[in-house]
């Protein structure tokens, strides 16, 4: 008996489209690292994934583009921000009537969430990081680093794990929540000095105090270019823990189907490798930017295909489904 043969994607709406395109290309423009990773993934939940990261895109740049402490800028930039999460919620609440052409981060996570279960509870964290960045917020304590980490890029796997089909519950989301933290943290390692030129200081007050780095400190660095040995043993710190929650969140890894599990697993080599490259600096991260050229990020993604892929049993992929739904 001949099987019948596999149906034909239902066509996606053009204003649908473009906004999938848009965020692809929002995606590889902003992130090589991630958008090499996503490139693993199906068709389908790749476009999932970008459709996330470009949604949270758009909400970090609004506060990126905030350049001094005025009131009037600030406020702004909170109606801005307002104005992003409402769009983000209509993504669940009133996916037709999102404007495609004022919104495409938001008409293409309303086609994502009609795919795959991402959490809405998850944008509200990150509009609450966000807020914290506004605000201008100085950390005491690596807790309190954390809980900024957690905001603004933990949750994030939150996002994520939905579109790699996890399963083992609980235990898999802390691990998602785990990597995303140990990228921001990563993050905020290698760009002190560019944080430092906009007034932002992430380095937890505790650990600078601990390790004899002060502001002033900071200020002489970023005009000398001279590392202090005290200074390199912040980041050493620092650095193992980001290390830390990478091998927390790489437990989950096993939870995550086929083609999504090595996307993230890339990911993670990828955004670790920016530690590495930071350590061989020197721990300069004032003068000189930390991190993968492409020829490397492709030796670092091909070692981990491999370890993925040689001899053994078949990958499971239980997004690889024949039928898509149009919006």
């Amino acid at each position: 008996m001949t099987p019948p043969a596999p149906r034909r994607p239902a066509p996606v709406p053009p204003g649908t489209r473009d906004a999938l395109h848009w965020c692809q290309a929002v995606t590889r423009r902003s992130s090589h690292t991630f958008y090499l990773a996503s490139l693993l993934y199906p068709r389908e939940a790749r476009h999932a994934v970008w459709a996330v990261y470009a949604a949270c895109r758009v909400g970090d740049d609004l506060v990126d583009a905030v350049t001094g402490p005025g009131a009037q800028e600030r406020a702004a930039t909170r109606e801005n921000l307002a104005d992003w999460r409402a769009a983000i919620a209509a993504a669940w609440t009133d996916p037709a009537g999102v404007q495609a052409e004022a919104y495409p981060y938001s008409r293409a996570l309303a086609w994502a969430t009609r795919r795959f279960p991402i959490p809405e509870s998850a944008f509200e964290e990150l509009h609450q990081g966000f807020l914290m960045d506004l605000d201008g917020r100085e950390y005491a304590t690596l807790a309190d680093l954390e809980v900024y980490c957690r905001r603004v890029a933990g949750v994030v796997g939150l996002m994520i794990a939905p579109i790699g089909a996890y399963r083992g519950g609980e235990d898999t989301l802390r691990a998602a929540l785990a990597l995303g933290q140990a990228m921001q943290l990563t993050n905020i390692l290698r760009d002190v000095g560019e944080d430092l030129n906009m007034g932002r200081v992430y380095l937890p007050a505790d650990r600078m105090a601990a390790h004899g780095v002060t502001r002033a400190d900071l200020n002489r660095m970023a005009r000398t270019g001279a590392i202090t040995p005290e200074y390199r043993a912040l980041m050493r710190e620092l650095s193992a823990q980001a290390r830390a929650w990478y091998t927390q969140g790489r437990a989950g890894l096993p939870m995550l189907h086929g083609r999504p599990r090595l996307g993230v697993q890339v990911a993670a080599r990828l955004y670790e490798g920016i530690l590495d490259a930071l350590e061989q600096g020197g721990y300069d991260n004032f003068t000189r930017r930390a991190h993968l050229p492409g020829r490397r990020r492709l030796q670092l993604a091909a070692a981990e295909v491999w370890r993925e892929l040689r001899p053994g049993p078949p990958l499971p992929d239980a997004l690889d489904r024949p039928a898509m739904r149009s919006s």
